[in-house]
C-alpha cells in the first residue's frame, strides 16, 4: 500500500490580524512570530501584518520595508484615538481599529476613515463599540481570540444588513495562525466575507 506523505496546506482567502515580534510590548507575543516565520507558514492567501502602532511607530520604515519584502499587505492596530493622526499620515493600506464608546474614538475613527484606507472595527464587544455611531463604510471583524467573550448570536445578525465582515485570526503566536473559530460564526450566522485586495 502506498503511503501520501505529502499535505497540502489549506489556505484561507485572506488574514489581515497578524501580529509580530514588532508587537513588541504586548505580552502575548512570542519570539517565533517573526515575518519570515509567517511567509514560510504561508496559510493565507493574501496576508497582512498590523502590529500595534505603538509599539513600532518610531521605525515605522524598518517595518514597512519587512513587511513588503516578503509581498504581505502593509497595516496596523490603532488603539483608540490617542495616535490616529500619526497613523493617518504614514502609507498603510488598511487599519485595524479599537474603538470604545468614547467621542474621541469616532472622531480618531473619522480620521482614518479620511485616508480612504479600509477601516476594521475589531473587537467592538470587547470594548463596547456602538454599532450605531458607526459609519457604514466601517468593516467589522470576527477573529478568533474574542468571539466567546460576547453574545454574538444576537448582535450580529442584527448588523448583517449593514455592514460588510472581515475574519481574521489576531495571531500572537505561531499556533494561532487560524480561523477556525472565525469562519464558525460566520457559517453559523451565514456572514459573508469581504475579501479587501482581490
Amino acid at each position: 500500500m502506498k503511503i501520501n506523505t505529502h499535505h497540502e496546506i489549506q489556505q484561507y482567502p485572506q488574514d489581515l490580524h497578524i501580529h509580530t515580534v514588532y508587537s513588541k510590548d504586548d505580552g502575548a507575543i512570542e519570539s517565533a512570530q517573526t515575518i519570515p516565520f509567517i511567509a514560510d507558514i504561508n496559510h493565507s492567501r493574501t496576508i497582512g501584518i498590523s502590529d500595534h502602532f505603538e509599539h513600532f511607530y518610531d521605525i515605522f520604515d524598518t517595518y514597512h520595508k519587512e513587511i513588503q519584502q516578503y509581498g504581505f499587505r502593509v497595516g496596523t492596530e490603532v488603539d483608540g484615538a490617542r495616535m490616529t493622526k500619526e497613523a493617518a499620515n504614514l502609507n498603510f493600506e488598511y487599519y485595524i481599529y479599537h474603538c470604545r464608546d468614547e467621542a474621541e474614538d469616532y472622531k480618531g475613527l473619522e480620521r482614518l476613515l479620511a485616508t480612504e484606507k479600509p477601516v476594521i472595527i475589531a473587537h467592538p464587544m470587547v470594548l463596547g463599540t456602538d454599532f450605531n455611531k458607526l459609519p457604514d463604510e466601517c468593516f467589522i471583524e470576527i477573529n478568533n481570540r474574542y468571539i466567546w467573550k460576547n453574545d454574538w448570536q444576537t448582535v450580529f445578525p442584527k448588523l448583517k444588513n449593514r455592514f460588510r465582515f472581515v475574519l481574521g485570526s489576531d495571531a500572537h503566536k505561531p499556533s494561532w495562525l487560524n480561523q477556525q473559530i472565525a469562519r464558525y460564526v460566520a457559517r453559523e450566522l451565514e456572514i459573508e466575507e469581504t475579501l479587501l485586495f482581490e
